[in-house]
């Protein structure tokens, strides 16, 4: 029995020219569509190009780091254009607030200023139904306004989130007390105290003259210091309002047995010429060292 051999069909020839470049990457000899050498030519560029522009970027921000971070830090905190002009009862103003929270205030705007303060600032209300309902102030110029932004917050904060209070105590926002916004004491915004904004204490040179003293009393001695006759120094820091009159005073130098206290009671009592700003009566820091020598 014979078999009919069918003729042999020769496959269609793969074979990659001779001389070609990366053959496989360009796909000389595969598929049906011939491929376009430009094409990947142009691709590789277009890669290239965009990681030189990254590595670029990346140099040029390590090399300017400094600068970009005085930029940003002047963005955040400069507040001088709205800085109150001084009066013969108030130095320049501020206030500050806090709810308690365990994390910093976070950034943001503060509410619009008002003469008068209803309803205190807050980022995060605790009382959804309040039985009085009013818009948010601090107290301040009305004409005054800062820049606003998308949330309320303190606009010395570095803390874009979460959302927090402050540390402060009381109501409103920041590290401070007293129903408005910042690190001061009262219903203002920024270091200070009595509503506005600003930094609302001096120290004294450039153009600030020393508060003097015209009541100081000696303090006493503690008997447990005279027993022991013990004898030195204490330091106090204490803020003189513009009315001459101490206040926040806390010890910087200790002496113990008792004297401290006695430095504390004698201080508190004493009265001053207040510090002058061009001719204004103005609150100024200061340092006194109370004595306690026997004779």
């Amino acid at each position: 029995m014979s078999v009919a051999k069918s003729p042999l069909i020769s496959p269609q020839s793969t074979a990659v020219p001779q001389g070609a470049l990366l053959p496989t990457l360009f796909g000389e000899g595969y598929g049906v569509y011939r491929t376009r050498p430009s094409a990947f030519v142009l691709s590789y560029a277009v890669n290239f190009l965009i990681i030189a522009v990254f590595i670029w970027s990346g140099h040029w921000f390590v090399e300017h780091r400094h600068e970009i971070k005085q930029q940003m830090a002047g963005l955040v905190t400069d507040v001088s254009p709205y800085i109150l002009p001084l009066s013969a009862t108030r130095s320049g103003g501020g206030g500050g607030g806090g709810d308690g929270d365990k994390s910093a205030a976070s950034k943001g705007s503060p509410p619009k200023f008002a003469s008068d303060q209803i309803t205190p600032p807050a980022v995060l209300v605790r009382n959804d139904n309040p039985k009085l309902t009013a818009d948010p102030t601090v107290v301040g110029p009305p004409q005054l306004q800062l820049p606003q932004m998308a949330a309320m917050g303190d606009p010395l904060s570095v803390v874009l989130g979460p959302p927090s209070n402050g540390v402060g105590s009381g109501v409103g926002i920041g590290s401070g007390s007293g129903g408005g916004v910042g690190s001061g004491r009262g219903p203002g915004v920024g270091p200070g105290a009595g509503g506005g904004i600003g930094d609302g204490l001096y120290r004294v040179g450039g153009g600030v003259s020393a508060p003097r003293t015209l009541y100081a009393p000696d303090p006493e001695y503690s008997e447990e210091a005279r027993r022991s006759k013990f004898q030195g120094s204490v330091l106090l820091a204490l803020i003189v309002g513009p009315d001459g009159n101490p206040r926040d005073l806390h010890i910087m130098r200790s002496l113990g047995l008792g004297l401290d206290e006695k430095a504390l009671d004698a201080v508190r009592t004493w009265r001053f010429e207040p510090a002058r700003k061009d001719g204004v009566p103005v609150a100024v820091r200061i340092s006194v060292e109370v004595n306690f020598r026997l004779y």
